[in-house]
């Protein structure tokens, strides 16, 4: 392959290398720049000289601004450059731009399973979910139970599933913090793809009662200090779960509009082909799922901090954006209570996927949210009943913005540069890569490649298209993702800003 780059932005002043295996000290460019030093794929190579103070330009943003003087085609990295301040959540435009309603995209549907209180699964499961983590073993080890003994008698049912955390007790349960993760717990409890109806399990001492986190429902409940001794517990869960069992098992996939998806974005271990490839394909995917009268979330504050001022003019009206600068502040000060700033964000792994900065990260990661008006923004812990294209605040973690998104989502996607085996028990998650290498290196872990983006073999809108379709063959059971072939299922991490007592 002749030496690659790609320039985002026709402003940009760096680009990123796109060759595999790097370019080398010399190596010439079809533009005529000549690298001054052997530079790594997806890392940044400046496009011409810059004198020490001159901002780096990628994305048409500022990125930062560069200590000393460099030449054209040299190597930029994380520490030739200072970080520049977040924009001003006071001098941000308020819904100033009016876009023009998308064409409906209709006649889309899957196969999929509408529950009593009207949601729509893609998924048959028994839920079995736990109001403290003191109960997480037991469950976990009827679930093992059931699986191997009861579950074959039920073809219909996709499996069974515990919803297990390490909240419940030892906490200020009354705290305003304590709201996020048993709002968010109660939700996932009752999830379209558990059929909004679980078993509980309590150990019966506990802060948070079944009826705290479940309120204005009466769930079945097993409470373990009213059993005798471990196997009459395990003997009831058991018991409870074959009847639900048999309920389920009636259940059969019917013809859904595609409307009734509600999907949640992420990016983990994201590298600076992520903002090129896989998120503009996956934000293309977006636009379409929206004209198609679904719902998609895209999250992960920290890593759209530093680039909000592009998304509040895209809000709706000044009450959206107000909410969405609303979220971008309080989490300012959750961290700044924590003695933390946005700039802990980057992992080593971005930045050994070129990622210079949280400022550079944040720019890439909006591709996620695609072109469109910004219908709604919910805070933390609330489940989503827009429709539209929707900012869920979440923390970046991938396991806490996944735990969370998943109080509202019935299907996933995970954009990814560096890998990860991250997956969910309750959703199926869709991988997708932004470079080829990463594609060939895990063919069963990637679900998608967006990398061939990069090299001119697909465009942005072709990936979007694929994912599209692929995602309703997910969504009806016609295919798995690899991450629900192998059942990698990371466990629950809900938020909570509230005090441990």
């Amino acid at each position: 392959m002749n030496p690659l780059f790609i320039q985002v932005h026709a402003n940009d002043n760096v680009a990123i290398i796109v060759n595999p295996e790097g370019v080398s000290s010399g190596a010439h460019f079809q533009n005529g720049l000549t690298a001054a030093e052997s530079i790594p794929q997806s890392h940044k190579i400046t496009l011409a000289p810059l004198k020490a103070g001159a901002p780096i330009i990628r994305y048409g943003e500022i990125i930062g601004h560069i200590i000393n003087d460099v030449e054209a085609g040299r190597w930029i990295r994380e520490d030739m450059l200072t970080l520049p301040a977040a924009p001003p959540l006071d001098q941000l435009p308020l819904a100033t731009r009016k876009l023009p309603l998308p064409a409906p995209l209709t006649g889309y549907t899957f196969e999929g399973y509408r529950n009593a209180d009207g949601s729509a699964g893609t998924r048959n499961m028994l839920g079995i979910t736990t109001t403290v983590q003191c109960v997480a073993p037991t469950v976990e080890y009827a679930v093992r139970r059931i699986e191997a003994e009861i579950l074959p008698k039920f073809p219909n049912v996709d499996g069974v599933v515990a919803v297990t955390h390490t909240y419940g007790c030892g906490v200020a349960i009354d705290a305003p913090g304590a709201r996020v993760p048993i709002r968010t717990l109660g939700h996932i409890s009752r999830h379209a793809n558990i059929a909004g109806d679980p078993l509980v399990v309590s150990l019966g001492c506990e802060k948070m009662q079944p009826s705290r986190l479940l309120p204005f429902y009466e769930p079945s409940v097993i409470r373990l200090q009213d059993n005798k001794g471990f196997a009459a517990t395990v003997a009831a869960i058991c018991e409870q779960a074959e009847k639900r069992l048999a309920e389920l098992n009636t259940r059969r996939r019917t013809a859904i509009p595609a409307s009734e998806l509600n999907v949640g974005l992420q990016c983990g271990g994201s590298d600076a082909f992520s903002g090129v490839t896989c998120n503009p394909a996956v934000g293309y995917f977006a636009d379409l799922l929206v004209r198609a009268g679904g719902t998609v979330l895209f999250s992960e504050v920290t890593e759209v901090r530093d680039a909000v001022h592009l998304l509040t003019p895209r809000c709706a009206d000044e009450t959206t954006a107000r909410k969405l600068i609303d979220e971008m502040e309080w989490y300012d000060e959750y961290l700044a209570r924590g003695g933390a700033d946005r700039s802990a964000n980057p992992t080593p792994g971005n930045k050994r996927g070129g990622l210079a900065n949280v400022v550079e990260k944040a720019l890439g990661s909006i591709a996620k949210a695609g072109s469109g008006t910004i219908h709604h923004v919910a805070t933390h812990g609330e489940k989503v009943t827009a429709k539209g294209l929707v900012f869920a605040a979440t923390p970046a973690s991938d396991f806490i913005c996944g735990t969370q998104q998943l109080a509202s989502m019935n299907l996933h996607v995970f954009t990814t540069g560096e890998g990860s085996p991250y997956g969910l028990a309750m959703v199926p998650v869709a991988k997708v890569s932004s470079r080829t290498a990463l594609a060939e290196k895990w063919p069963d872990l990637i679900d998608v490649n967006a990398g061939t983006i990069a090299t001119g073999e697909q465009s942005i809108a072709d990936v979007g298209w694929q994912l599209f379709h692929f995602l309703l063959d997910v969504a009806s059971g016609r295919k798995k993702t690899w991450a629900e072939h192998w059942r990698l299922h990371n466990a629950l991490a809900p938020f909570n800003p509230g005090p441990v007592t």
